[in-house]
Parts: C-alpha cells; sequence; structure tokens
C-alpha cells in the first residue's frame, strides 16, 4: 500500500502541472503534446501516466472539465438539491461508499480552546499529494494537503482551530483512516468527523456531504440547501473555511460562472483534478 501511494503521490506531481496548464490554457483546446510539453513529459509517457492516475487519458479527463460536462453535474445537483431540502440533511452525509458523520465540538471545548483534548497527527500521501491529518478520541478533526513540501503550514492551520489542545505526532494512529480516505473500496471504515465551526458553517459542511461523487453545486444551491437562499457569499466563506480537506468535499462546489473561474485553497489545479477524476468516474469514461 505505502508503495502504491508513494506513486500516485509522484504521478499527481506531474499531473499537477498538466491540469494547472489545462486551468490556464483551457480555452484554447490544448493538443496533447502541449500538454505534454508544459509537463516536462514526452505525449506518450503523458499518456500513460495520466491514464494510470485518472483511469482516463488527458483529451477525455479535458472533455470532463467542459463547460458542457460542467453543466451536466450542476444539473444532477438538482436532484440531489430537491432530496436534501425534502431529508432536511437529517441523514448522514455519504461520500465514496463511506459514511461521514459530522459533529461540532461542544461549547465546553470551545471555550478553553481545546484545553484537555489530546489530538494525534500523522503525515501521509495520496492521489492528490502529501496531507497531514489530525484526529481526537470523537474523530477527524483536521486534514490540509502540504503545499510547496511546507508540513509546518499544514499543521499550524490545523492547531489554529484547537490552539490549547496537545498535538503528539502519531502516523501509526492515523494510518488507517489515511488509507480508508481514499482508497474506500479497500476499507469499511467510516469518517466521523468532529470539528470547530460556527452553526451556519456546519450547515454549510452538512450540505456539502450531501453531494455525491461527480456532482457539482454551485454556492446558490448550497445556500438553498440550507434555508438561507440569499447567502451564496456567506456559504463561500464557510466553504473556505473548511477544516477536513477533501472528505468534506468542498472541491464539489462551484462558482455558477463555470470551472474556469475556480478557487480552492489547496490551488485550482487539485480542485480541478479531484473534479475530473470524479467526474470521469462518474461518467464510466472509456480509456
Amino acid at each position: 500500500m505505502r508503495q502504491n501511494s508513494d506513486q500516485q503521490t509522484r504521478d499527481y506531481q506531474h499531473v499537477e502541472r498538466a491540469i494547472q496548464f489545462l486551468h490556464e490554457n483551457f480555452r484554447d483546446q490544448p493538443s496533447l503534446e502541449e500538454i505534454a510539453e508544459a509537463a516536462n513529459l514526452s505525449p506518450h509517457h503523458l499518456q500513460r501516466l495520466f491514464t494510470r492516475w485518472a483511469g482516463v487519458s488527458p483529451m477525455r479527463f479535458m472533455q470532463s472539465l467542459s463547460l458542457e460536462e460542467a453543466k451536466r453535474a450542476l444539473a444532477r445537483s438538482e436532484s440531489v438539491l430537491d432530496a436534501s431540502l425534502t431529508a432536511g440533511l437529517s441523514e448522514p452525509g455519504r461520500l465514496h461508499n463511506l459514511f461521514v458523520t459530522i459533529e461540532a465540538l461542544t461549547p465546553g471545548d470551545l471555550k478553553v480552546r481545546g484545553k484537555g483534548l489530546t489530538v494525534h497527527y500523522g503525515t501521509h500521501t495520496g492521489p492528490y499529494g502529501a496531507f497531514v491529518i489530525a484526529i481526537t478520541d470523537r474523530g477527524i478533526c483536521g486534514l490540509q494537503f502540504i503545499e510547496d513540501g511546507n508540513t509546518d503550514t499544514a499543521l499550524d492551520a490545523i492547531r489554529s482551530q484547537l490552539p490549547a489542545a496537545e498535538f503528539i505526532t502519531a502516523s501509526d494512529k492515523t494510518l488507517g483512516l489515511a488509507k480508508a480516505i481514499f482508497n474506500p473500496s479497500e476499507s469499511n471504515t467510516p469518517l466521523p468527523i468532529s470539528v470547530v465551526g460556527t452553526n451556519f458553517q456546519i450547515k454549510v459542511w452538512q450540505a456539502l456531504l450531501s453531494i455525491p461523487s461527480g456532482t457539482l453545486m454551485s454556492y446558490g444551491g448550497l445556500a438553498k440547501t440550507i434555508g438561507k437562499p440569499s447567502a451564496a457569499r456567506a456559504v463561500g466563506s464557510a466553504i473556505g473555511a473548511n477544516p477536513v480537506a477533501y472528505i468534506i468535499p468542498c472541491h464539489r462546489a462551484v462558482r455558477a460562472t463555470g470551472l474556469l473561474d475556480t478557487k480552492y485553497r489547496w490551488g485550482p489545479a487539485r480542485k480541478l483534478a479531484m473534479i475530473g477524476r470524479e467526474v470521469s468516474a462518474q461518467e464510466g469514461a472509456p480509456q
């Protein structure tokens, strides 16, 4: 598993450069040769590596990020929105065939800023690069992707939520969850999340958990889901404050203007990588 994960990470480092080029030049519909040159790879190598990483070719992946596909993915969210409004978001979110439950830390925890809590954390690798995951006895309290090899910055972002808690390095304790997040077919481990957030933020994060893989929802759609149709901007702020990357799938929330107008705390290329991979799998695209 370790070797597999490391290979995925190496693949992603190359693929990220290709996707960043696509993000910046998508309207020009670049050729495979142009994408490969941007990734410093031969076209053959890029084709083989990209297909191993995404399950589809670079050109099919680019189609998954097209305006037409984005519209279809957003249209699919309408049924999700209707179901969420009907259910009142009472059911646990479901992500990648794993049940995800979310709860806020108690007012007492917040008052003492995590004092008395023990947080175990570890650094691991996955298909979207290296990340830090942190857990308490109640569940996952943070997941941050590591940018430019700076683990301390990722860990500090988690610490800022619970500055008085005791943080202990314990990759052995976090490894099982780290595997389950990106390898759901190999694990039935539930993913409980215990996070710091306002009531509004928790509602937004719960709404994000109602969005299935391969589906997108606009900020406005999410605002309707939580019963605040005029709060799209506040929804955007809550999405930006998501403390648990990927598991709470804020990458599935997009601006109404489309995928090219995308922002993401851990980089637009990573967000497009997640969306493209999920949409491709959802569509059962041929390789």
